[in-house]
């Protein structure tokens, strides 16, 4: 069994250290929030942080965070009023909806380490996590809009 502090809260996750962390995240801890997109850490959909970081749940195994902290798009603010979240509703950025836990903990973990991003560094930032519906245009104003409000 390996304790892992998730969302501020030590938790025991029983099962082998070579689990992957999404499915510790979500079968295990059970916070659904974090998403399975390819399991191969191309699309960004299970994207959350560790010790600030973006990581990709599918490629992070549960032994390897142990002793860090693990942050989950339930953990990112208690009321979702995170300056990302709260732009991504006045922009309305989701339309199908499932790559979003994603891309904004993607932004939250940009925006962390460059506040003031210019548009071409948030494309950079933001690259490797799709969006299937194409939000791009949403996704790149939202996450400027929150650089306002951190």
């Amino acid at each position: 069994m390996t304790t892992v502090n998730i969302n501020g809260v030590d938790t025991a996750l029983d099962g082998p250290e070579d689990t992957t962390l999404l499915w510790a995240i979500r079968d295990i801890a059970g916070l659904t929030g974090t998403k399975f997109g390819c399991g191969a850490g191309l699309c960004g959909a299970c994207t959350i942080h560790v010790d600030g970081v973006a990581v990709r749940s599918c490629q992070a195994t549960v032994g390897e965070v142990a002793g860090k902290k693990v942050t989950t798009i339930e953990g990112l603010s208690a009321d979702g009023d995170h300056p990302v979240q709260v732009a991504w509703r006045d922009i309305n950025v989701p339309q199908c909806g499932f790559c979003q836990a994603g891309q904004i903990m993607q932004a939250a973990s940009l925006l962390n380490e460059n506040p003031n991003p210019s548009d071409q560094e948030i494309l950079e930032g933001m690259e490797g996590n799709i969006c299937r519906c194409g939000c791009y245009e949403r996704i790149t104003a939202a996450v400027k809009q929150a650089s306002t409000g951190i």
